[in-house]
């Protein structure tokens, strides 16, 4: 089984991840917000068909990164923005298919979130994104990374909805919320990992917030421009930086940046 695996999604050359900079930012956030209006707009008229879609997106994306042996801006943001779409949609289902209500999810994918860092923390020994350089790091990250789609999601929905905020109040207030990290850090000494993951939570409800104030009808708070021409519009942002980063190889970790695996030198956390 395992020379199989190899042979299919072998074992990273260098890092998977981009660097985190400004442009890394500010794509996630875009992708995050093209997420929630794409699977809005694919559960439109039909459940079913818009949750095929959604899980086909996520397998065919995961095939092409795990292929890749380092990181390739068009292979990771595809990823990325098919679990942005995949996690709109289960945790929307589960607040409007099971009945479960919106704290409910949120506090669901928050344990999720808690248990795979554990597990994370407690195989590898660092939580950081400049170890992602084995198959095995890789698949924690991105389980990580599904986890805060989907509590962002849910967060986002509980304080747009649950308490009574509206999208615009919602985006703003996670607009701020996510400069405490990058303060902390800063200015104050907050671990560099911690305060990173911290505010890759809150991407998602920030762009989740902000694509439904643009794309929800204005009884509900929103500017009514629809779910469909704010995914296409979102999607074409998304679509001409990872073009640009792509060009200009900007994200790309440098060599010799990056956490070697657990008991072959160093792992910062």
């Amino acid at each position: 089984m395992a020379p199989t695996v190899d042979r299919y999604f072998p074992e990273p050359l260098a890092a998977k991840v981009p660097d985190v900079t400004l442009v890394f930012w500010v794509i996630k956030i875009l992708t995050t917000a093209a997420g929630e209006a794409a699977s809005d707009y694919l559960s439109l008229h039909n459940h079913i068909v818009g949750g095929a879609v959604e899980i086909a997106l996520v397998a065919v994306a995961l095939v092409i990164q795990l292929r890749v042996r380092r990181y390739a801006a068009p292979a990771y943001w595809f990823l990325a923005l098919a679990i942005a779409v995949a996690g709109t949609g289960l945790s929307d289902t589960m607040h409007l298919t099971l009945g479960i209500p919106y704290l409910g999810t949120t506090v669901f994918w928050a344990v999720v979130l808690a248990g795979i860092f554990w597990l994370w923390d407690r195989s590898e020994h660092t939580l950081s994104i400049h170890s992602i350089v084995t198959r095995r790091r890789e698949t924690f990250y991105w389980a990580t990374v599904f986890a805060t789609f989907a509590l962002g999601t849910a967060l986002g929905d509980f304080t747009a909805n649950a308490l009574g905020f509206g999208y615009l109040a919602s985006g703003i207030a996670f607009a701020v919320i996510i400069l405490i990290p990058a303060v902390a850090w800063r200015f104050f000494g907050l671990n560099e990992v911690l305060a990173f993951w911290a505010a890759y939570v809150v991407t998602r409800p920030l762009g989740a917030s902000f694509a439904d104030y643009f794309s929800k009808p204005r009884d509900i708070s929103g500017v009514g421009f629809g779910d469909g021409p704010t995914a296409v519009v979102l999607m074409a942002a998304v679509a001409v930086l990872v073009a640009g980063v792509t060009v200009t190889g900007h994200g790309i970790q440098p060599a010799g940046s990056t956490d070697p695996p657990a008991g072959r030198g160093r792992g910062a956390r």
